[in-house]
């Protein structure tokens, strides 16, 4: 199969969707990849690296988008929708439960779209996005302690604090890999911190894992309340897979938030779990104010750590690729429960029923469509 790897356009994205380790695996394997001129200069990844990986370096993204299966990191932007067309395989991050827009013209193409973060194993984890919300986890707490910084809009506190001054609050709704990996970092910069999920179970293995040194603290609507109003630093981690983040944080409850205090919604590319997280931001301008509340809203937080993050990204999604080029998409999902779950559109239709939901969409089965 020819694969292309296309150079990401999102502001400050710069991350690639394949290292060359990961583009000699498929050379060796008998596919041919086209990568674009530049696509890994962002990971610190040179052309010269890709060309001795045994990758044809093409000049254009239309190049590389040529290819049967396009291996990415985020999705199209406007500006690439021209590339889409049916019989196109595209695997990448997607996110389409907050993008009504790219799912209609993905359906309108025919093209053939998997996503990353709904590829999903019997057990219900998300193998594809573990590295990327372990990177953005570990993220979100020194990103709420640099806008804490007066000068930055914050409270002006430092979140270890010093003796004799109590550290700082770092409240963090959602436990799963990306709330458990801010409280780690967040428990190492010295700050008090809480943990809040629905999940009984999952706190005791958080309280077990950070030996009580983490409060933890069943969810509900007063708790979360109770636990917003004294934070210094909101990490927002929920997650439904394949659906919008829901607004677990209310408007009502940010105002009630000490002025200058700052909320990091990880959840934004899936629409954002806090309700005045309303707009995506970006690397370049990654913050707003709203009700004295500093907002960090950026859609791709690992993009900031790009050499980190496309070797973990490559580690996992490199099998999953091998396995849709050599075995071809049919056979290839026929096989893999796992990977089917990624399917969002194909042939024209929605697959994944909270994209659909999200959209007012009429849902079709993967199998069915397959079969027909």
């Amino acid at each position: 199969m020819i694969i292309g790897l296309p150079r990401e356009i999102k502001p400050f994205e710069n991350r690639v969707g394949l290292t060359p380790a990961g583009v000699h695996a498929l050379v060796r394997a008998g596919h041919r990849v086209l990568v674009e001129t530049g696509a890994g200069e962002g990971s610190g990844f040179s052309d010269q690296e890709y060309r001795w990986a045994g990758a044809d370096v093409v000049p254009g993204a239309e190049d590389a988008w040529s290819a049967e299966l396009v291996v990415k990191v985020k999705e199209p932007l406007p500006e690439e929708y021209r590339f889409l067309r049916p019989g196109l395989i595209l695997f990448t991050f997607l996110h389409l439960a907050a993008e009504r827009e790219l799912t209609l013209a993905l359906c309108r193409a025919g093209v053939t779209a998997l996503g990353y973060e709904t590829v999903q194993e019997d057990d219900g984890s998300l193998p594809l996005l573990w590295p990327m919300s372990e990177i953005a986890g570990r993220m979100a707490p020194q990103v709420g302690a640099y806008f804490l910084h007066r000068d930055k809009g914050g409270r002006g506190i430092l979140v270890g604090g010093v003796p004799g001054v109590p550290p700082g609050d770092v409240v963090i709704v959602g436990g799963g890999t990306v709330g458990t990996n801010a409280a780690r970092v967040a428990l190492g910069l010295g700050a008090r911190v809480a943990v809040l999920d629905v999940n009984p179970r999952r706190l005791r293995q958080l309280d077990d894992f950070f030996r009580g040194e983490v409060a933890t603290i069943l969810s509900t609507e007063a708790s979360v309340g109770q636990a917003v109003r004294r934070a210094d630093i909101l990490v927002s981690a929920v997650l439904v897979p394949g659906a919008r983040a829901p607004h677990v944080v209310t408007e009502d409850m940010v105002r009630a938030m000490k002025p200058g205090a700052v909320i990091v919604d990880v959840a934004i590319d899936q629409g954002g779990s806090v309700e005045t997280c309303d707009r995506p931001t970006t690397h370049q301008d990654p913050i707003y104010v709203k009700h004295g509340v500093v907002h960090y809203a950026v859609t791709n937080m690992p993009g900031a750590v790009p050499r980190t993050s496309t070797v973990a990204l490559t580690g996992v999604t490199l099998p999953y690729v091998l396995r849709l080029a050599s075995r071809g998409f049919r056979a290839a999902v026929l096989e893999d429960q796992a990977l089917a779950r990624g399917v969002n559109v194909y042939g024209g239709e929605v697959i994944h029923p909270g994209v659909a939901e999200a959209h007012g969409l009429p849902c079709r089965e993967l199998g069915e469509l397959l079969l027909s």
